[in-house]
């Protein structure tokens, strides 16, 4: 996180009027509307439903011997002689392990944790409140040239030596607050939700960090990768994945534990900054490289010099090739020193006749500039290689993500020994701030005991039943429930390896036995070969002048023959024509071998599309679902898609069940916001003529619609993408924002909610302790590991079949409808069972799947490029679904 810096106070200027949080939307700071207060809500029992299983968890046992221990928290500012202050946790890592080097005496030898910012913890006091230390440390430089701001390269000759200076620090170090350790004692009781247990649990994260720093790692929060190319895995582009380690303190029912868990962060690629320029634009040739693109991506990276031992940070590349570049350099006297002629010379001279370095690759290519704005400073590219350990933080591409999922998973008993061995490895036992708590770590998984809940029945065609087995179905020799009928529909082909026809009549050939009747199509239209080179945007434009010419009529349904799978161009602008721009349903595809399965996956998607059911749940289909079938229920899934990028907003998206007393039909509708920001601001969009252009309106009308006129008295919302500390905000916020909608539209009562957040991206992982087999699909765990007091479970409702299965967390932050345990564990299982576009139960919920595949295609309408000109400044209006697809399940 970026670390804000405090201005100075005035105390003759008035009191600043609060300014509303980032996250909170500005339609609920000008509406004058009493919000509703809810409060997070305690645990009110356990399921009891399900068969007995025995299962390990990857939280290890903490024993605490001195609990009554107080740790000390200390401010530091760490400033130079100057006065600025130093902003980099490296830098400040090294002065604090100085200053202990130095000074240790005077902190009374009192071992302590750095956060790398301004704080730092000790167990018991340091022997004064406050301290000032000047440490001095050792900082590498290079003879310049010439001692003028003219750009001069590196150092005079080969036989310059490398020299150091020492560069002073100013360190204060002051008290500020104790913490007691007894706090997480009291906590773990689940007496309260004391703020102090939450510090004191930080304070030994910290520690955790701090041993990770000292031995040269990369951090991420709380996850460390060491620098080890036996950790290191290529996912194309120029990126590497690298295996580290999670670990973190924990409060669970069964008292304090340490999550230890395998890691995974993305980083640049080490090594020759051409290589890394070769694969991130994959070309094969220097000569192909996009030069604006790799400015670009350099800017901000650290190479080392490789012709000196010296580290640099880029800011840009030269304007010429290195055999054009010129830079002033002045030429020694007759004396010997450099107050002699000043002469321009290219930096391919300077290296070649200078330095006596050859330059047979960069001749003709930019130089990095790794000097200020005023005063740049060349180095060939040849010369310069990556250091390792820079993290990449765009999102991955489909393929990156696909290689990376392919080459990191890890079968279950691969990472519980891994697990083990790292537990005894890092060796916490042996830190002082841990030894001065008496905290001991076990080095064995924890036991714990589950539950395996049973499938659901799913009403399938001809009053049919299908039973799932290890989550999964088919429907092979069943038909859908409900089959659509296509009379009148066309193929574009964008592919030059694709049989349209033949794709046509084996997707004809398989409708039929499942029950959809699909008419002969319209039109087979193939894209103009001299286009295949074209923008994306005109092939598509093309694509539809060619349609409008062959069909008399709108079709019901376009199938698109896309030339490539995961990262086509034509996708987003295609998606955005069809579903935004004309109001007709489109399927796209990539097949690489026509397959029945395949065909039949498509034709699942193409149905749900078009208004079919594929499959209901028994106890849905036949209106026996408790606590819903009797009072008007509205199902949310709410998720927020961030782009991987500051400048590039997000996407909200919400769906919302319709046709009540079904739980497996939604609508979608979704909207840009603020980079970044996870509470979604335009669930209530007030407008200026006292109307509201929010999503909640926009649902509720539909759920209206679509169930008999009824309006809904009782909402259950999934929440995705949420963490812990943003709970209560999506009561506060995000909550109130649905009942301001629901009223607006002349309802008085506040309707009933009940409210559950699922967290996939934990490090929590559940193992079988008596099979080598990830956990069978239904496993949930809602005793020993959950939280002290708030009501939380972990459920795994699919089946793993590669890698180690992560279960969701799911948290019930509120409810005010009233199920038991067992009833709403059995509802969020039942709900993974009901995705229209699968055949095996899905990980999450299918609301929240629904929201991610709505929020995920819908951005897919944003053209990066054009947006990242754009920045924080302003969100720009993307356009909405065309009124024929608003009520369909187009993200199927």
């Amino acid at each position: 996180m970026t670390e804000v810096v405090p201005g100075t106070e005035e105390a003759a200027e008035p009191p600043a009027s609060p300014q509303p949080s980032p996250d909170v939307p500005h339609n609920m700071e000008t509406e004058q509307f009493t919000p509703t207060e809810y409060s997070i809500m305690s645990r009110n029992g356990v399921g009891t439903v399900g068969e007995q299983i025995s299962l390990l968890v990857n939280l290890f046992k903490v024993s605490v011997n001195a609990p009554d221990t107080l740790f000390f928290q200390y401010s530091v500012a760490i400033t130079l002689e100057d006065k600025r202050a130093v902003e980099s946790k490296v830098i400040g890592r090294k002065v604090v392990n100085r200053l202990y080097q130095i000074y240790s005496s005077e902190l009374g030898g009192k071992r302590f944790a750095y956060d790398g910012g301004k704080t730092l913890y000790t167990a018991g006091p340091l022997p004064l409140n406050k301290y000032e230390f000047k440490v001095l440390l050792e900082e590498s430089f290079r003879k310049r040239r010439s001692a003028g701001a003219d750009g001069s390269l590196c150092e005079e000759s080969k036989r310059s030596k490398h020299s150091s200076q020492l560069k002073a620090f100013m360190v204060e170090i002051s008290f500020s607050a104790k913490i007691p350790m007894q706090s997480i004692a009291v906590a773990l009781k689940g007496v309260d939700s004391d703020a102090n247990s939450e510090d004191a649990l930080r304070v030994l994260d910290t520690v955790l960090r701090q041993r990770a720093a000292d031995r040269g790692c990369l951090l991420v929060r709380q996850s460390f990768f060491h620098d080890d190319p036996r950790n290191f895995t290529d996912v194309g582009a120029g990126v590497t994945a690298v295996l580290g380690f999670h670990s973190s303190f924990r409060s669970t029912q069964r008292g304090l534990t340490l999550n230890m868990d395998v890691s995974t962060t993305m980083i640049i690629k080490p090594g020759p900054v051409i290589d890394f320029l070769l694969s991130n634009q994959q070309v094969r040739e220097p000569r192909y490289i996009d030069w604006e693109k790799a400015k670009k991506v350099l800017k901000n990276l650290r190479v080392q010099a490789t012709h000196r031992n010296l580290e640099f940070k880029i800011s840009g590349l030269s304007e010429k090739p290195c055999n054009q570049q010129l830079f002033s350099m002045k030429v020694k006297n007759d004396k010997g020193n450099n107050e002699g002629q000043t002469v321009e010379i290219t930096v391919y001279e300077y290296f070649v006749k200078h330095c006596g370095i050859d330059l047979p690759s960069s001749i003709y290519f930019p130089c990095l500039d790794v000097g200020k704005p005023n005063r740049p400073n060349y180095l060939p590219l040849e010369l310069c290689s990556l250091v390792s350990l820079q993290r990449y933080t765009k999102a991955l591409s489909p393929v990156q993500r696909a290689s990376l999922v392919e080459k990191s998973r890890q079968k279950p008993q691969d990472r519980i020994k891994i697990l083990k061995n790292s537990v005894g490895k890092y060796c916490y036992d042996d830190d002082p701030v841990l030894a001065a708590c008496g905290i001991s770590v076990d080095k064995q998984l924890a036991l714990v005991e589950g539950r395996v809940l049973e499938a659901p029945k799913l009403k399938v065609g001809q009053n049919d039943v299908c039973i799932p087995c290890n989550g999964r179905w088919n429907f092979n020799k069943k038909t859908l429930l409900q089959p659509s009928h296509i009379d009148y529909w066309a193929v574009v082909n964008f592919s030059a390896r694709c049989d349209t026809s033949y794709i046509s009549r084996e997707l004809i050939r398989c409708g039929m036995s499942k029950g959809i009747n699909i008419e002969r199509p319209y039109s087979l239209i193939e894209e103009e070969p001299q286009l295949r080179k074209s923008n994306p945007v005109a092939r598509v434009e093309r694509m539809f002048d060619l349609l409008k010419s062959k069909l008399n009529r709108e079709p019901k349904l376009i199938l698109c023959v896309l030339p490539e799978r995961k990262n086509c161009d034509i996708y987003g602008p295609w998606k955005k024509k069809c579903l935004s721009e004309i109001g007709v349903v489109t399927q796209c595809i990539s097949p690489v071998k026509i397959t029945d399965q395949y065909l039949n996956n498509i034709l699942l998607k193409i149905n749900s599309k078009l208004g079919g059911i594929n499959s209901l749940l028994a106890m849905e289909h036949s209106g026996h679902l408790p606590l819903i079938k009797d009072t008007p229920t509205m199902i949310l899934g709410m998720d927020v898609s961030h782009r991987g990028q500051l400048d590039i907003p997000s996407v909200a998206a919400v769906v919302g069940s319709r046709c009540w007393p079904l739980i497996s039909r939604y609508r979608a509708s979704v909207r840009m916001q603020a980079s970044k920001v996870e509470m979604i601001d335009a669930l209530y969009k007030p407008l200026e003529n006292g109307g509201d252009d929010g999503i909640i309106r926009e649902l509720l009308l539909d759920f209206y619609d679509s169930s008999n006129s009824r309006k809904p008295t009782q909402f259950i919302v999934f929440r995705d993408g949420v963490s812990e500390s943003q709970f209560q905000q999506v009561l506060t916020v995000e909550l109130n924002q649905i009942i301001k909608a629901y009223q607006r539209l002349g309802e008085d009562d506040v309707p009933k909610f009940t409210v559950i957040v699922a967290q996939k991206n934990h490090h929590t992982r559940l193992f079988q302790s008596n099979s080598p087999e990830n956990v069978p699909p239904g496993t949930v765990v809602d005793t020993t590991i959950t939280h002290p007091r708030n009501y939380d479970f972990y459920m795994c409702a699919h089946a793993g079949m590669m890698g180690t299965s992560r279960p969701v967390h799911y948290h019930v932050l509120l409810d005010e409808i009233g199920f038991s345990a067992d009833e709403l564990q059995n509802l969020i299982h039942s709900l993974s069972y009901v995705n229209q576009r699968s055949t095996t139960a899905t990980s999450v919920v299918a609301p929240i799947c629904y929201a991610h595949h709505a929020a995920a295609q819908i951005g897919r309408f944003l053209d990066v490029n054009d947006l990242s000109e754009t920045g924080l400044s302003s969100t720009p209006e993307f356009p909405r679904l065309h009124k024929n697809i608003r009520s369909s399940m187009f993200f199927c």
